[in-house]
């Protein structure tokens, strides 16, 4: 009998003495670990003048450069507005037939297809958003220029307009 007494009082002294100890550790506030380091996007690339010289003068855009594989892809997708004086130049590296669509494009731009030597081969204007359909150029193009739907009628934008950029030969 005194040996169970004693075993008891050795499980209930043991337990008072781990007990605060369980309590303490459980409660003890401790700093959360250190919210990982977030990536911030990169500072938008800044803008590039391109001008276009028409049959009513020269207009001026600032254009956003895609001049990658990545950038090209992106393009305008997921743009809910364009201001109408800015668009975005796509380029490469040698002048070929190209064709773009409006996948998950949400508003209507002007296509506007250049040549290596600046001339506007081709114009498709007010595209579809959302139309997956390939709008190819009527040529070679060097580099391709979005702008705002409507624009390019609106402004008097014609094919063999001269666009000029750090690009095209002077």
């Amino acid at each position: 009998m005194r040996t169970m007494r004693s075993a008891g009082r050795t499980i209930v002294l043991t337990a008072m003495m781990v007990a605060p100890l369980l309590v303490a550790s459980a409660c003890r506030a401790e700093a959360p670990p250190p919210a990982p380091a977030v990536a911030t996007a990169p500072a938008p690339a800044p803008l590039e003048t391109l001008t276009i010289d028409t049959a009513r003068g020269t207009l001026t855009f600032k254009v956003e450069i895609a001049d990658n594989e990545a950038e090209r892809q992106q393009g305008l997708m997921y743009r809910t507005s364009l201001a109408p004086d800015a668009g975005m130049l796509f380029i490469w590296d040698k002048a070929a037939p190209r064709a773009f669509w409006m996948r998950n494009t949400y508003i209507p731009l002007d296509i506007i297809y250049i040549g290596a030597g600046g001339q506007i081969v081709s114009i498709a204007a007010m595209t579809e958003p959302f139309n997956e359909t390939p709008i190819p150029s009527d040529g070679p193009a060097l580099a391709v220029l979005e702008i705002a739907g409507g624009r390019a009628a609106e402004l008097g934008i014609a094919i063999g307009d001269r666009v000029h950029h750090r690009i095209f030969p002077r």
